[in-house]
C-alpha cells in the first residue's frame, strides 16, 4: 500500500506509527540523559538501545500506547522516522527523537529492529467483535494487510498483534486527518465505516489484539 506516510494500517498502522509515548527513551545508568545525537553512528545495537525505553530492548512494546517495532520492514522503519523527523507524521516524542539521528544511524536502527522476532502483545480484547472483525478484515483489510494482518514489507506494517489503544490512536490520527493516508487506505475506510461505523472499525482492531 504505497503512501507519503507509509501507513501501517493499522486498521490499523494501524500505522507503523512509531509514536512514542514517552520520554523515557535516552537515558542510561546515574539517570544522566543521553541524546541521541551524542551516539550518532555508534554501531546498531547501541543506536538501538535508546529506543528500548518505549519501544523495548527488542523491540516489542510493554506500553500500550507504543507499538512493537520488531520484525517491521527495514525500509519502512526508516521512512517512518523521516516522517517524524520532517513532522509529516504526528508524535510526541518520536519528531525530536529523529531528528537527532544521521540517515545512515537510521538505517541501523532499522535494520537492527527489522531482524528483532515480532511478539503479539498480550492484551485483553472482544472476543465478539474480535470474530466479526476477522470477516470484515477479509472483506476490506487482507488485500493489503495479507495473513491477517502479519505481513510486513517496505509499505505494509505488523498490525496483528499490536497493541489495542495504539491501533486506536493511530486510526482516530487517520479518521481526523493529522496523519495522511493511501488513496487506497482512505477509500476501504470509508467503506467500512459506511457500512458498519465505529463498531466496525473497532471490530476490525479487536481482530488484530486478539491475535496472540
Amino acid at each position: 500500500m504505497p503512501g507519503k506516510t507509509r501507513q501501517v494500517l493499522l486498521v490499523a498502522g494501524l500505522a507503523l506509527g512509531l509514536a512514542a509515548t514517552s520520554a523515557q527513551a535516552g537515558s542510561h545508568g546515574g539517570g544522566k540523559k543521553m541524546e541521541p545525537e551524542l551516539i550518532s553512528g555508534a554501531p546498531a545495537a547501541l543506536l538501538a538501545g535508546q529506543c528500548a525505553g518505549c519501544h523495548g530492548t527488542t523491540g516489542n512494546s510493554i506500553g500500550p500506547a507504543t507499538p512493537s517495532i520488531a520484525g517491521q520492514n527495514a525500509e519502512l522503519l526508516v521512512e517512518m522516522m523521516k516522517g517524524y523527523a520532517s513532522g509529516d507524521i504526528p508524535s510526541t516524542i518520536m519528531g525530536r527523537i529523529a531528528k537527532g539521528y544521521s540517515e545512515d544511524d537510521l538505517k541501523k536502527i532499522a535494520d537492527f529492529f527489522s531482524k528483532q522476532k515480532f511478539v503479539p502483545a498480550k492484551q485483553p480484547f472482544d472476543a465478539a467483535l474480535a470474530k466479526e472483525g476477522a470477516k470484515l478484515h477479509e472483506k476490506y483489510c487482507e488485500k493489503c494487510h495479507e495473513d491477517g494482518g502479519k505481513k510486513a514489507d517496505e509499505d505494509i506494517a505488523i498490525i496483528a498483534g499490536q497493541w489495542m489503544p495504539y491501533l486506536q490512536f493511530t486510526m482516530a490520527d487517520f479518521l481526523s486527518g493529522n496523519r495522511e493516508m493511501t488513496k487506497k487506505m482512505k477509500r476501504k475506510v470509508e467503506q467500512l465505516i459506511k457500512a458498519k461505523g465505529e463498531k466496525g472499525m473497532q471490530a476490525v482492531i479487536n481482530f488484530y489484539a486478539s491475535q496472540q
